[in-house]
């Protein structure tokens, strides 16, 4: 993969971005490169490797993989240009552009926000105008840059389509944006109102750079500690996409070397998981398959009555009823949905003792939030148990929005170690229930509220008023609802 040449020499005597003020700039207008200044990697492989994989597969992050040696070779002894073009064709030759398109604006965000570099954006969030100039396709970078930080113009590569496929060539009048390319574009889109602020980490940059009042280098340095997503005007709450991290050239090989392991692992552990089918057995047998489930806690009893219990959870993937039954060790527990119907067939299960387990966010959610939680569970009982699910995955992803749901639990199980931890919350008290010590009726939708804020506080989870439809609108352009 290109690694960013050692231009320190040619590149004496322009002052760095530790040295740019950031005060009173909010008049000013500035460009800046995207991979190592912008973002703290100097590297745009592992977003190429996001893409090839949500878009393809294995088989395309395989032949991304194998381009990469030459894009690497024809970057350092040939151009910066033909590197790119290399990854370019490799990535998307053969791909629908609203496929790309997709991808970009709910794969690509989550990872780019979490490679902010603390300095140029200290300076770029300072000014009223913001540009941003990189060799990367504008396809890939245009949805983070201008839904997430506010970037009024992003110049970048062109890719070239024919009748709705890209074609994996690069297009436009520009070509790659590298070199005398990006001050080509930068003239085109402020005239003869340069920006005010230039920056950028390398050769290449240097056109671009001159033609602004001032221009800053950021230096390479090792130790550079990302902006906090929180720092950011956006957070990235919902994103999609099927591997956990971004995959530099080495993990990228370790993936395409474990999938064919992790298939065989998979299809393992979901058949057993389905002959244990809910019961005690499964929690012992994915424990046996590297599976750990770790129980903190204890689950609550049945009610007055031997009325059953409503177990509240967190939504992580489509596995958590299967294990949290497995994990209460109660052939009687039940998941229901939520619908108009559920009332009754929920009392009708608790009237019989059994306990129900249910998911009021409706939807699985990632990374630390909770989505709002829907009050029907406490119109079904007072007997309210609220239980924390977490899960941990290094390689893949046990959910998506846009992909085939029932690849979910394949994906999850793929991970060479999966894991759960649940943790079984107090019952509510009398306070904290519908119906209070005096009879008197509380709000069901705060009772809602409450619990979740007992489960988030117990993850360390962030809860947020953000619903399944705002999840699916945001990710599909759906409500979510087939």
């Amino acid at each position: 993969m290109p690694v960013v040449k050692n231009t320190h020499d040619s590149l004496t005597g322009i002052p760095t971005i530790y040295q740019c003020n950031s005060d009173g700039r909010q008049n000013d207008t500035v460009a800046a490169d995207l991979d190592g200044t912008l973002l703290v990697g100097r590297s745009s492989f592992p977003y190429f490797a996001l893409i090839a994989f949500d878009v393809g597969g294995i088989f395309r992050l395989l032949l991304l993989l194998a381009a990469a040696p030459l894009a690497g070779l024809l970057y350092h002894f040939i151009s910066e240009s033909a590197g790119i073009r290399v990854l370019v064709f490799a990535t998307f030759a053969g791909v629908k552009v609203s496929d790309i398109e997709s991808a970009a604006a709910t794969v690509l965000p989550k990872h780019y926000s979490e490679d902010m570099h603390p300095d140029t954006w200290r300076v770029f969030r300072s000014c009223r105008r913001k540009c941003v100039v990189t060799a990367n396709p504008r396809i890939m970078v245009e949805p983070f840059l201008k839904n997430y930080l506010g970037v009024d113009d992003v110049l970048g590569t062109e890719i070239s389509s024919y009748m709705g496929v890209a074609t994996g060539f690069v297009g436009g009048d520009t070509a790659v944006l590298v070199g005398e390319n990006k001050a080509v574009a930068l003239r085109g889109t402020f005239g003869n109102s340069m920006p005010d602020i230039g920056i950028g980490d390398r050769l290449t940059d240097l056109p671009f750079m001159k033609l602004c009042k001032e221009k800053y280098i950021v230096p390479a340095r090792p130790g550079v500690r990302p902006v906090r997503k929180e720092a950011l005007p956006k957070l990235v709450i919902f994103h999609d996409g099927r591997l956990v991290g971004k995959p530099t050239p080495l993990a990228a090989l370790l993936i395409v070397l474990w999938f064919p392991i992790g298939v065989l692992l998979s299809l393992l552990r979901v058949f057993s998981c389905w002959l244990s089918d809910k019961s005690a057995l499964s929690y012992y047998i994915m424990n046996l398959l590297a599976c750990p489930i770790t129980i903190k806690g204890t689950a609550a009893a049945a009610g007055v009555r031997g009325r059953g219990v409503v177990f509240v959870c967190s939504h992580r993937t489509a596995l958590d009823a299967a294990v949290v039954s497995a994990c209460l060790r109660r052939i009687t527990t039940t998941t229901i949905s939520y619908s108009s119907a559920a009332k009754l067939i929920g009392r009708k299960f608790l009237d019989e003792g059994k306990s129900l387990v249910m998911f009021p966010e409706e939807t699985t959610c990632r990374g630390p939030y909770l989505l709002r939680f829907s009050p029907l569970f406490a119109e079904l009982s007072d007997q309210i148990a609220p239980v924390a699910i977490a899960v941990k995955t290094s390689m893949f992803n046990g959910t998506t929005a846009r992909g085939y749901k029932w690849m979910d639990p394949f994906f999850f199980y793929m991970n060479p170690f999966p894991a759960y931890e649940v943790t079984f919350l107090n019952k509510l008290s009398p306070e904290e229930r519908c119906y209070i010590s005096s009879g008197q009726k509380s709000s069901h939708h705060q009772v809602a509220n409450n619990v979740q804020k007992m489960i988030a506080q117990s993850l360390k989870y962030e809860v947020t008023d953000f619903t399944r439809r705002d999840k699916y609108r945001a990710l599909v352009g759906s409500d979510g609802h087939v």
